[in-house]
């Protein structure tokens, strides 16, 4: 793995070269990999750390939300190493900025001319320590890059490059040490996961590997990134036919006229993705409704809004009510599963 800052020119040129599927079995195959090698690292979790890796051939990005020292960037860092590809790491500070991350135009004296310093944003898999202790303006540069997968400095846009993938933690305490997260930022991650205590057997495990030299130390690649690359596509192939997409719009839509803020069309389209990544863990061509079942909770919580989130302050929706109001997101998906209908 490396921290060279890949150019322009190469990321365009990701982009343009036309990409050879890898098969359903390599993709699932490939999905274990590198679930087994965080593994390694990470005790218990099996479920959120299968839900990281589909979210990466998903073309997703993923917050992980939890109290400090339960492994969320350890987490991270372990999927990270278990690619071979370009990894950065930003600890979001208060008095970072914004050109600290997406980068910076530097005038060279030698040559007179001004010449772009990439920022760790132009890697492929970027994690985000912590990344509410920074302030919104410099939240705000993640945006553009999260969505559009390029930066935009001093009127020049470029590339980043492929693939992408965002991967940032949240610090769920000290709110007066924190700045809340723009909604747009928020609705940017595919999956919202919380990791949790381990029980007293996973943490006596923990125990067991790190009392001498962390196993992260010693993790090596399971794939590297033009294998990652096929498997996406493999995953961007997956028929999703018209019974499941509109069933994931009947979702969406019950949570709209039960919420004060539904789950946007940004949200609906990452329940797709994460919906296809789960078909090829299950060695299907195809999208089922108990695919987006699966998914749903992670990919809409955290897109929904009610008087009890944390951004109050949301616009109300024409359908919701008293109760709902009162009601946090996952509820309301709950809700949405059990009483819109599979047709």
């Amino acid at each position: 793995m490396t921290d060279a800052n890949p150019t322009q020119t190469a990321a365009q040129t990701d982009r343009a070269t036309t990409t050879e599927a890898l098969s359903i079995d390599a993709t699932a195959q490939l999905c274990a990999d590198v679930a087994d090698n965080v593994g390694r690292v990470i005790v218990g979790h099996e479920a959120e750390i299968e839900h990281v890796v589909t979210a990466l051939l998903a073309r997703g990005h993923v917050l992980l939300d939890d109290v400090p020292g339960v492994g969320k960037t350890m987490l991270a860092r372990s999927i990270a190493k278990s690619v071979d590809c370009t990894f950065r790491r930003v600890q979001f500070t208060p008095d970072l900025l914004p050109s600290d991350i997406t980068g910076v135009n530097v005038f060279n004296q030698k040559d007179r001319e001004f010449e772009f310093q990439p920022g760790p944003v132009f890697a492929n898999i970027v994690l985000g320590d912590e990344i509410n202790r920074a302030p919104p303006k410099t939240q705000s540069a993640m945006l553009e890059a999260m969505e559009e997968e390029q930066v935009t400095v001093d009127g020049t846009t470029r590339d980043l490059p492929q693939p992408f993938t965002v991967i940032a933690t949240q610090n769920a305490i000290e709110p007066d040490r924190t700045y809340e997260l723009p909604f747009a930022e928020v609705d940017r991650f595919m999956k919202k996961l919380s990791l949790g205590y381990p029980d007293p057997a996973e943490e006596s495990e923990m125990l067991a590997r790190t009392v001498g030299h962390h196993p992260i130390e010693s993790l090596e690649p399971v794939t590297d990134i033009e294998t990652l690359r096929r498997a996406r596509e493999a995953v961007s192939q997956i028929a999703v036919k018209e019974p499941v997409r509109d069933y994931a719009t009947r979702l969406a839509g019950y949570t709209r006229n039960h919420a004060r803020l539904g789950v946007s069309p940004r949200g609906t389209i990452a329940l797709l993705r994460a919906a296809q990544a789960r078909a090829v863990l299950d060695g299907r061509e195809y999208v089922i409704p108990d695919d987006l079942q699966y998914e749903a909770p992670v990919v809409m919580s955290h897109r929904i809004k009610t008087s009890s989130s944390s951004n109050s302050n949301s616009s109300s929706g024409s359908g919701s009510n008293e109760n709902d109001r009162h009601r946090d997101g996952a509820a309301i998906v709950s809700d949405a599963l059990e009483r819109v209908p599979v047709e």
